[in-house]
């Protein structure tokens, strides 16, 4: 971590206190950014844009509801990860023993490894509408997400990382030209309502899906691995706390601007099968340029996707086996963790070229599964931050708890609900 220290060097060294914070904010800054803006994946297009289409902007509260939640979920990860120093992964085993530790890491790498499908699935599916056939841009793709990772250390990793996160800004500027207008979206963000035709089975799965993609199990596992990678201590807990609500707002923003993009579809009366299809519909309303960019946006999210996911899996395994598990080594210095990474992704690549495979579906269907087992995650952190001897001062306060245990209840109930959906599918008819 040289370049770390020649920043921390440097902001010592500048006079300014606030000049002084910068410096020092910039160091930190990366995975509160990186984590929030990854769950942007390919399932995020697809369940946020579909989420316009069907109900225009009468889901947009829940969005606003989301940003909190989001936010406190991480800053738990945050103080985790600077106190302890290690991964969630090896964490849960030292605190709850092997059988509750398997039992979570089998869930992550289950959920892990259906999302990446998904993110292949995505690239597949925006690329063929580009020309690019499916036998082309997916080994291609999978071949520069390995290159990224392996070549490099963390900070060239993270850099690259934030500048992807940051090209999202461009689903503002589709969102803009969309003309959704300002009234309804401020009422329909500040005024929760339910869409015409009320609670209906589509509309839970669709809200479960929204959740399971705002919130994902591997965010927990990613961040608090990262902040280890990194090397981050308490002094850089004020900052992180901050690099982590920019990246909740961000993520909130353009999720939103998502919705706003499929609400064209709902004011048109539109349908279509994927977010890819979809660009193609929307260009004779919204230009040439919005349909390349909305396909252009869907892969670079399948590819932030692709990355964190497959990073996070590969650090909570190399935690639990005990291998060595750093961006800061190379491959010949820690080679089982970089061989789970490329692993992972070349399984996942080849399967997403099985013909005829139901993308889409799958691609939905894995944010509800998040969804599902979301719950059980948020538990295993809620009850390490309320760990006195592990944390000190910065375990959880009364109101943590409070906040927290209704999170819980509400994932919970949720997840209750999406289960009995799926037995008895009229219920809610």
């Amino acid at each position: 971590m040289k370049n770390k220290t020649d920043i921390l060097t440097k902001s010592r060294s500048v006079k300014s206190p606030f000049w002084r914070n910068v410096i020092t904010f910039l160091m930190v800054f990366g995975p509160g950014l990186i984590v929030m803006e990854a769950d942007n994946d390919a399932g995020a297009v697809s369940a946020y844009t579909q989420a316009g289409a069907q109900y225009g902007t009468k889901l947009l509260w829940l969005l606003l509801i989301l940003l909190p939640v989001t936010y406190f979920c991480q800053e738990m990860v945050v103080r985790l990860g600077i106190a302890t120093g290690e991964g969630h992964a090896a964490m849960i085993y030292k605190r709850f023993g092997k059988w509750w530790g398997r039992f979570s890491l089998f869930d992550l790498q289950l959920v892990n490894f259906l999302t990446l499908i998904t993110e292949f699935a995505a690239i597949s599916l925006a690329l063929t509408k580009m020309g690019i056939s499916p036998y082309i841009s997916v080994p291609t793709s999978a071949v520069a997400l390995i290159y990224v990772v392996v070549s490099g250390g963390y900070l060239r990793w993270e850099r690259i990382t934030i500048v992807l996160c940051l090209l999202d800004i461009t689903w503002f500027i589709l969102a803009f030209i969309s003309h959704p207008g300002v009234a309804n979206v401020a009422r329909d963000t500040i005024i929760p309502s339910m869409p015409k035709g009320g609670i209906t089975s589509d509309l839970i799965f669709l809200i479960v899906g929204i959740i399971g993609t705002t919130i994902a199990p591997w965010q927990l596992f990613f961040q608090q691995s990262c902040i280890a990678d990194k090397k981050l201590r308490f002094k850089d807990l004020k900052f992180e706390r901050l690099d982590t609500f920019i990246g909740a707002v961000f993520t909130v923003l353009v999720a939103g601007a998502m919705m706003l993009v499929g609400n064209v579809m709902y004011t048109k009366g539109l349908t279509y099968e994927d977010p890819a299809q979809m660009a193609t519909v929307l260009a004779p309303f919204l230009g040439t340029f919005a349909k390349n960019a909305v396909l252009l946006l869907m892969c670079n999210a399948a590819v932030l996707g692709t990355m964190a996911i497959s990073l996070s899996s590969s650090w909570a395994y190399g935690e639990v086996m005990g291998w060595d598990h750093t961006l800061c080594k190379k491959v010949k210095e820690a080679p089982k963790f970089y061989a789970f990474y490329i692993g992972a992704i070349a399984l996942a690549a080849s399967i997403v070229l099985i013909p005829n495979a139901p993308l889409q579906a799958i691609i939905l269907g894995v944010q509800v599964l998040a969804g599902l087992i979301l719950p059980s995650a948020i538990i295993f952190l809620q009850l390490l931050l309320n760990d006195k001897e592990l944390l000190g001062e910065f375990a959880n306060k009364r109101w943590n708890n409070i906040i927290n245990w209704i999170i819980i209840i509400v994932l919970f109930i949720l997840s209750v609900i999406l289960a009995v959906q799926v037995m008895l599918p009229n219920l809610f008819s």
